[in-house]
């Protein structure tokens, strides 16, 4: 009886042992793979086609540079002589070097100059800034003329100190104003020197001695009556010859004497007033201080007005034209709006040389067609000064859709060999082309106007493989 009971017990035993057999020998098989099997999971993925998904968006075409933010019309300012008269230094060669006078007050860098203003002092001399595009090459004095004597004459009457007619002559009425005017400023204008006076007198005391030559040569009364009967005879004759002689002497005098009068009086010295085109102007750089003896230029003048300089490549330039709008923004994000108003050689050059701005020399004037094309921009007045030492992106819009389009990257735009432009879709696992009319192309992105329906938002082109 107990023999019988153990066998189902067995039995038992040797199923569960079959089952668990088999359950490990399924286990160990789903585990194990081939060697083709294991290459065959660890290679990649075979690539398929790079798309990206058209859209619907608004386009712009810009051109975008770096710029640089500064004050427009940069020019080198310098004296046309010596201040005061000729004789108050060591030198006569009219540069206030040579005469030995020194910088009493400087100008003050970024202070704002107008008509009429005391620019610095030279050996306690005005240096006053005028408005004329002559430079002051010379002393202004009776008896000389000239464009910048009418030059003078206008600033004058424009600071309220008339000289009468405009002539370009310097005669007594203008060195009256001229005094008037130094006067105003606190200054006394250059009155006649010792050394003038001492001249003037000396000619004045050679006409006198002249005249008294010519009465002492005059014939007496008996020699007069006499005169008749003995005009031949030698002493007749060297009466008439010393009598010729006193009188060429006198009007020599008097010829020499007139002309020392044209020119004495109330003079402006070479070095006592600048001209400068246009007023008022900011003082940009000073590149003197007190103390110094100036031997060349005294700084640097600016307009107010704020300009942006930049240079695009040559391609964007042939977009560009005076008139355009610019869109300015600094560093700190500031952003203004501008003007584009010169291009490649109209473009003035930041380089203030001989007291002139030149044109083109940043760029313009290139025979190179493929040379960057320098710009400049202005800037409403007032916005970005404190910024005109700094840079800025330039962004000048050339062109833009009308509304939305369909845009697609560049990339996918292909042209086929008779010319056609198209565009790959990717559609149910297949690429297919669509032909496509190209347009306005910015940022990456090109129009594209497809033949119907062929083409809609969210379709994916392809751009690579």
């Amino acid at each position: 009886m107990s023999g019988s009971r153990s066998r189902p017990k067995q039995l038992g035993i040797i199923v569960t042992a079959v089952v668990l057999v088999g359950a490990g020998g399924w286990f160990a098989g789903s585990r194990m793979q081939s060697p083709a099997d294991a290459a065959a999971a660890h290679e990649p993925p075979k690539a398929g086609p790079v798309t990206v998904a058209v859209e619907r968006r608004t386009l712009t075409a810009s051109v975008v540079a770096q710029g640089t933010v500064e004050f427009a019309s940069p020019q080198s300012v310098a004296l046309g002589g010596p201040v005061g008269p000729p004789d108050s230094g060591s030198g006569g060669s009219g540069s206030a070097e040579a005469v030995g006078q020194r910088v009493t007050k400087a100008p003050v860098a970024g202070a704002e100059v107008k008509e009429g203003d005391v620019l610095m002092q030279l050996s306690g001399r005005p240096v006053i800034v005028l408005r004329g595009s002559v430079p002051m090459y010379r002393t202004l004095a009776p008896g000389t003329s000239g464009d910048d004597v009418k030059q003078l004459q206008r600033a004058l009457s424009r600071l309220g100190f008339s000289s009468g007619t405009v002539t370009g002559q310097y005669g007594q009425q203008l060195a009256s104003a001229v005094s008037r005017w130094y006067k105003s400023k606190g200054f006394q204008a250059q009155e006649p020197s010792i050394a003038d006076k001492q001249q003037l007198a000396t000619l004045e005391a050679a006409v006198t001695t002249a005249q008294q030559g010519l009465l002492a040569a005059q014939p007496t009364s008996a020699g007069a009556s006499a005169s008749p009967s003995s005009g031949t005879g030698s002493g007749g004759q060297a009466a008439a010859l010393q009598l010729k002689s006193a009188q060429q002497q006198l009007d020599a005098a008097n010829t020499a004497l007139s002309a020392f009068k044209d020119s004495y009086g109330t003079k402006v010295p070479a070095g006592e007033v600048v001209f400068l085109p246009d007023l008022p102007a900011r003082m940009d750089k000073v590149s003197v201080k007190v103390g110094d003896t100036p031997s060349g230029p005294i700084g640097t003048v600016t307009s107010s007005e704020v300009v942006v300089q930049a240079v695009v490549q040559a391609n964007d330039a042939k977009l560009l034209h005076k008139g355009m709008t610019a869109q300015v923004e600094t560093t700190d994000g500031k952003k203004v709006e501008g003007e584009l108003v010169a291009l490649g050689d109209d473009v003035p050059s930041t380089d203030a040389k001989d007291g002139q701005a030149s044109s083109g020399t940043s760029g313009g004037g290139s025979t190179d067609a493929s040379a960057p094309v320098p710009v400049q921009i202005s800037l409403p007045v007032g916005k970005l000064t404190k910024n005109a030492s700094g840079s800025a992106k330039v962004t000048i819009k050339v062109g833009a859709s009308k509304g939305e389009v369909l845009t697609v990257p560049i990339a996918a735009l292909h042209t086929t060999a008779d010319g056609q432009a198209k565009v790959q879709v990717r559609r149910s696992g297949k690429v297919v082309d669509v032909s496509v009319k190209a347009g306005l192309s910015a940022e990456g992105k090109v129009e594209v106007t497809p033949s119907g329906a062929a083409l809609k938002a969210g379709d994916q082109v392809v751009i690579g493989q």
